[in-house]
């Protein structure tokens, strides 16, 4: 066997085969850079968590490969990202906060305002009271009145 492969067991658990004809079972699929460089820097580690075999870029991997990683990783992250902040219940923390996410339209419960970092220019990360985490990328595209609501807890 020439190439690295990622499939699942007839139990539905990932397998990785290394070039050499080694098989890994169970492994993890996990992003090195999850929100800045989503597509570079992917590892497939073991059980025990010792990386097995590392993916410098998605797009630098036959189709088939890539699909598989993109598909573990789909499994294993959480990260909706909200488009619009459609409400506040106040300004003052508590808030409750109805916003339209990649998931569709839903409630969140802000605790404090060090519950939304910024991680790079453009680039937010909310925490919300169940310890869900949202992604908001570029708020400064948002309409104004989106931006007036998020300007207030920032």
């Amino acid at each position: 066997m020439s190439a690295v492969t990622l499939q699942r067991d007839a139990w539905g658990r990932w397998v990785l085969t290394l070039a050499d004809g080694q098989e890994h079972v169970p492994v993890t699929v996990v992003r090195a850079y999850p929100v800045s460089a989503p597509e570079e820097g992917v590892a497939v580690m073991d059980a025990e968590g010792h990386e097995l075999w590392w993916c410098d870029r998605l797009t630098d991997q036959p189709q088939a490969l890539a699909q598989a990683l993109r598909e573990a990783l789909q499994e294993r992250e959480f990260l909706p990202e909200i488009f619009r902040l459609v409400s506040v219940s106040s300004f003052a923390t508590p808030s409750e906060w109805v916003v339209e996410t990649s998931r569709g339209q839903t409630r969140l419960t802000l605790k404090a305002e060090e519950d939304i970092r910024r991680l790079s220019p453009g680039v937010l990360l909310l925490s919300d009271s169940h310890g869900v985490q949202y992604l908001i990328r570029e708020p400064q595209r948002w309409d104004r009145h989106a931006r007036r609501l998020l300007d207030r807890f920032m």
